[in-house]
């Protein structure tokens, strides 16, 4: 799955400003998920697979690791929104993580990207991608 070049990351999307920024990943963490509007998917948990892209708001701050994004915090995030009950759409569980990503103020934008893995016989995966921007009134300084 490739996701540079979808608008977000892209590299010949970036001003000279936003170059300076980075980008963290968290790329196919699969898990168990109480999703989907069918009968038979609110009765049984169902793989997906789950990508995010945060773009610091801020240059990478090289030494100071105490301001860099920390994927470990997103990837727990990712987790208890997973267990904490059942979702009806790929586009609500994308909206939850993108939401749980602004937690942290160095996040500027973030790219989810949720999968059904089990839908069809014949495809890799069905879901929703999310692309979302802090709003202006939220940007921290």
């Amino acid at each position: 799955m490739k996701m540079l070049g979808r608008g977000l990351t892209g590299p010949h999307s970036a001003t000279r400003a936003e170059a300076a920024r980075y980008t963290v990943t968290v790329r196919g963490l699969v898990l168990m998920c109480s999703i989907g509007i069918r009968a038979r998917e609110r009765e049984r948990r169902q793989r997906v697979r789950i990508s995010v892209d945060l773009v610091a708001a801020d240059a990478f701050p090289r030494e100071d690791r105490r301001r860099v994004i920390n994927y470990e915090k997103i990837v727990a995030a990712i987790r208890e929104i997973a267990r904490a009950g059942h979702i009806d759409l790929c586009e609500d569980l994308a909206e939850r993580i993108c939401t749980a990503c602004f937690a942290d103020p160095r996040v500027e934008r973030v790219c989810v990207w949720v999968e059904k893995l089990d839908v069809f016989a014949d495809a890799e995966g069905v879901g929703a991608v999310l692309e979302r921007a802090r709003p202006a009134e939220a940007r921290p300084g």
